[in-house]
């Protein structure tokens, strides 16, 4: 991306981040799943620590009572981060970071108070190997793009990168497993959907209105006897 100091451009890279860091309280023994931005004279711009950890992957829910293990290297517990933000770096409109499966959760990937231009999903999907797993990931990211009338860049490593207009158009991605180089224009994000504005509530009145439907015609025919 272009727009670092000098005229350089910025470094996105994920990478377990101990303390001390800003906002952290320099805890001892915690550690989080990061993004940095680095610039071309090797400063930090921005960074971000993933919230939506995966359990029994990046952590053991309720550790104090099941003594057990992760299924992935490591025994330390990746900690949440605070939550979703926005991150305004030069030359280009601010971004939202997604880390691995946060894309997938809808509602849940943008700051509200601080809507983006775009989202960013950095992701390794080496665990699903030739999997159908790696298409569904990418498929699922696809609709974060829809809700959110926002463009989404995706780098993924040995999984599906790409990049998607705010309609969910594929405008350019590679293959599985293949080590590429993508070049493409960023899209125009649209301005804020009707779910962008109202989330769930959409799903679940559309729930409510199908149950209250199919339960007319019975109240009916019961009233006609």
């Amino acid at each position: 991306m272009p727009g670092g100091a000098g005229g350089g451009g910025f470094f996105f890279s994920g990478s377990p981040c101990p303390p001390p860091h800003p906002g952290r309280g320099g805890a001892r023994r915690r550690v989080w799943n990061s993004l940095a931005v680095v610039t071309a004279d090797q400063r930090i711009a921005g960074s971000y620590d993933k919230h939506h950890l995966v359990p029994f992957g990046e952590y053991v829910p309720l550790r104090s009572v099941f003594r057990i293990d992760k299924i992935t290297a490591g025994r330390t517990d990746f900690s949440p981060g605070p939550g979703q933000r926005s991150i305004d770096l030069p030359g280009g409109p601010a971004f939202s970071p997604l880390i691995c499966y946060e894309a997938i959760f809808p509602g849940r990937v943008v700051d509200g108070a601080d809507r983006p231009g775009w989202l960013l999903n950095l992701t390794n999907d080496a665990w699903f190997g030739t999997s159908s797993g790696p298409y569904q990931h990418f498929a699922s990211t696809r609709l974060r793009a829809v809700e959110e009338g926002l463009p989404l860049v995706r780098v993924a490593n040995t999984g599906i990168s790409g990049v998607v207009d705010p309609y969910g158009r594929i405008v350019v991605r590679s293959k599985l497993n293949r080590a590429v180089a993508l070049d493409s224009e960023l899209p125009d994000a649209l301005s804020p959907t009707f779910y962008a504005v109202w989330g769930n509530w959409v799903p679940l009145s559309l729930v409510l209105i199908v149950l209250a439907a199919a339960g007319t015609p019975t109240r009916i025919r019961r009233y006609q006897k």
